[in-house]
C-alpha cells in the first residue's frame, strides 16, 4: 500500500493519546522564565540575557517580543544595562567580568547547578580533581567546568574515561550534567569508579529532580504505546534524553519543536501515541500538539499517574514584588 503523504490522516487512526505526568516546565524553568518578565516590568525594555534562558524556541522568541535581547559575549551589553545569567550558569569568568563592567545583574542560574557549583568550588579547596559527566559544549557543562581554573575533566561517553589523565588520583570527585539520561551517567560512572577505584562520588545523584521525574514518566509510559512524541527543542538536552529513554526501551521515539513538526507517518498502524514535553518546553505547546494529533485521527486523551511537583524556587532580592515571592519549598 503506497504511504499517505505527510499532510494526509493515516490510514490508522491514532485511537488514544497518553499524556505522561509529569511533564513540561520544572521550577528551575519557570524561576528563570519569571526573572527576565519581572526585570522586564521593573526595569523595561531592552533587558539583555547571557545565552538563551533556557532551550526552547518559543519561549526565547516570546521574550525576544517583549523586551528580551540575547547574547552570547558581554561586549554586545552596553554600559549600565541590567544583565541576565541563564538557567544553565555561567563561568567564574563570566562572572566576574559582568561584575567588572557594571552591569546590573540577575543570576536566573538553576538553584540545581548552583549546588553543583558549590560543591566543586568547595572540595577544590581541599584539593580534590574533578571528572565531569556532561556533553561537550552544552553552556551548563561549560558554566560548572569554569568555576576552576583547571583540574576537571570532561568525560562524554564510556571510551572518554580511558582518555583522561588527572595528575593524582586520591583525590578525586565526579560531578554530573543535570540533564543527563540517567541510564547514560550510571554508565559513565561505572566506568570512572572501575579505572579509579577511590574516585569519590556525589552523595546524592546530581541529575535533577526533574529530569529524574520526567524520565520515570516515560519508563511508565512507553511500555504502552506505539510511538513517544517529546516535545522540546533540539538543543534541549533533557528533552533529547526523553526521547533517547523511550527508544533504549524499544518505542520509537520522537521530537517535535511545535505541532507543525509532526509527521502522519510516524503513527500509521499505531493505536496509542504516548505525549510529553521536556522541562524548557511550555504546556501551550503540548496543547497545539494535541490537537494536531486529532486532526490525524486522535479520538481520545487522557493522562497518566504521576506525582505532583510542588517545587518552587525564590526570586532574587531585587526582583521580588510581593510576599509570595518569597517562599520556597524543596
Amino acid at each position: 500500500m503506497p504511504q499517505a503523504p505527510a499532510h494526509l490522516t493515516p490510514a490508522t487512526p491514532v485511537l488514544d493519546v497518553l499524556l505522561a505526568e509529569p511533564r513540561g516546565f520544572c521550577a528551575g524553568v519557570d524561576r528563570a522564565i519569571e526573572i527576565v518578565e519581572k526585570a522586564l516590568a521593573k526595569f523595561g525594555a531592552p533587558i539583555y540575557v547571557r545565552h538563551e534562558i533556557v532551550h526552547n524556541t518559543t519561549v526565547v522568541n516570546d521574550l525576544k517580543a517583549k523586551g528580551a535581547i540575547f547574547i552570547e559575549a558581554l561586549e554586545a551589553v552596553p554600559a549600565g544595562a541590567t544583565l541576565v545569567f541563564s538557567a544553565h550558569g555561567v563561568s567564574r569568568a563570566v562572572q566576574q567580568e559582568a561584575s567588572r563592567r557594571g552591569f546590573q545583574i540577575f543570576d536566573a542560574t538553576c538553584p540545581l547547578v548552583t549546588k553543583v557549583h558549590v560543591e566543586v568550588a568547595k572540595l577544590a579547596k581541599e584539593g580534590f580533581e574533578f571528572i565531569m559527566i556532561g556533553h561537550k559544549g552544552h553552556p551548563e557543562v561549560e558554566g560548572t567546568m569554569g568555576q576552576l581554573d583547571g583540574g576537571i575533566h570532561l568525560v562524554d561517553s564510556v571510551a572518554d574515561v580511558a582518555r583522561i589523565t588527572p595528575t593524582q588520583t586520591d583525590k578525586l570527585a565526579v560531578v554530573t550534567q543535570t540533564t543527563l539520561s540517567v541510564d547514560d551517567a550510571a554508565d559513565m560512572a561505572a566506568a570512572i569508579k572501575a579505572r579509579f577505584p577511590k574516585v569519590r562520588e556525589p552523595k546524592q545523584q546530581d541529575i535533577c529532580y526533574a529530569t529524574q521525574n520526567r524520565q520515570d514518566a516515560v519508563k511508565l509510559m512507553s511500555p504502552q504505546v506505539d510511538v513517544v512524541v517529546v516535545v522540546g527543542s533540539p538543543t534541549s538536552s533533557n528533552s533529547n534524553r526523553l526521547a533517547e529513554v523511550a527508544r533504549k526501551l524499544g518505542t520509537p521515539g520522537y521530537m517535535v519543536d511545535t505541532a507543525a513538526d509532526l509527521q502522519a507517518k510516524w503513527f500509521e498502524g499505531c493505536q496509542r501515541v504516548g505525549l510529553t514535553a521536556g522541562a524548557s518546553a511550555p504546556e501551550i505547546l503540548v496543547t497545539q500538539v494535541i490537537e494536531r494529533l486529532k486532526a490525524l485521527g486522535a479520538v481520545s486523551v487522557r493522562r497518566l499517574p504521576g506525582d505532583p511537583e510542588n517545587v518552587k524556587f525564590p526570586l532574587p532580592k531585587g526582583l521580588r514584588i510581593d510576599a509570595t515571592d518569597d517562599l520556597e519549598s524543596i
